[in-house]
């Protein structure tokens, strides 16, 4: 197991943005460095214990999916190497295995979440409204069952800190163009439904997902950000998987539901998690890059 990496300091290239987990460096007017760190976040507060090689798994996870799913939508991997790309042996540690250099793209200002089966945010709109996003659903359905048929649910980008907010897909129409509306949705239902079947070949439910796109400079969707990972959706062990009530999980969830025993408002500061909490959180993010893409992370 690797030291836990909080947060990079590569200082031979100017730092961007730090995202919740990301740290964004400018390596040249075409390209960027993507450092995913150990961080987690929950609630939308960034927690401040790391958790240890959780980076190299979203990194190895997200790079395995671009690749599985290269056929349906262009990515923003250059595959350049990140060694390549920095200075200095400190420099070199820090990207190992949790590292790429990606294109510069103009991002788009929503998140494209994908919905197959009823929970979280969703659930809380349906018990509130009997619709997720302006989508009315059949009435009696149970926490965490499946829907009729996947759903795409947009939400605004929220900044570091500030919660994403699900937005209706008119209001997604207003801000995009109807027509990169309508093909954001298709290929993101279209990605969703080719890895959750993957998935579930291996044992693992993808209840839901969220996808992140830009545009290059021809103007072509260009999928970027992460893929896929234990952060961006909710995995759940199918064996079991038992609608009615919150499964256990391969993702942050494992975390979320340990706070949410605690007396804490959401916001930061957000309390310490104890050592078997972080230890079982990494276990878990481990286990489900073992069983999504039979392998492990190199020590």
């Amino acid at each position: 197991m690797a030291h836990p990496l909080f947060e990079s300091s590569i200082k031979s290239l100017p730092l961007l943005t730090r995202g919740k987990v990301r740290d964004m460096y400018g390596v040249d007017d075409k390209h960027l460095l993507i450092v995913t760190s150990d961080r987690l976040s929950a609630f939308d507060v960034i927690l401040s214990d790391p958790i240890p090689d959780k980076g190299a798994v979203l990194n190895a996870m997200a790079n395995f999916w671009f690749a599985k799913l290269g056929h349906i939508v262009p990515n923003h991997l250059t595959g350049i190497a990140p060694e390549s790309v920095v200075k200095g042996v400190d420099e070199l540690a820090q990207v190992k295995a949790r590292a790429v250099v990606v294109k510069r793209l103009k991002p788009l200002p929503i998140e494209a979440v994908v919905r197959g089966y009823i929970i979280g945010s969703g659930w809380k709109d349906y018990q509130a409204t009997g619709k997720v996003c302006g989508i009315a659903l059949p009435t009696g359905l149970k926490q965490a069952e499946k829907l009729p048929e996947i759903i795409f649910t947009p939400a605004t980008k929220a900044e570091v800190g500030d919660h994403d907010e699900n937005i209706s897909y008119e209001e997604t129409e207003k801000m995009i163009g109807a027509k990169l509306a309508a093909q954001v949705r298709d290929v993101s239902i279209r990605l969703y439904k080719e890895a959750s079947d993957y998935a579930r070949e291996r044992g693992i439910i993808i209840a839901d997902t969220k996808f992140e796109f830009g545009l290059d400079d021809a103007g072509t969707l260009v999928l970027i950000d992460e893929i896929l990972t234990a952060d961006s959706s909710r995995f759940w062990p199918a064996d079991q998987y038992q609608p009615g009530s919150s499964p256990p999980s391969y993702d942050k969830q494992f975390v979320r539901d340990y706070l949410e025993t605690l007396d804490w408002n959401k916001k930061a500061p957000a309390p310490k998690l104890p050592a078997d909490v972080i230890a079982k959180t990494s276990e878990k993010y481990r286990e489900a890059l073992m069983r999504l893409t039979g392998t492990q992370l190199e020590n």
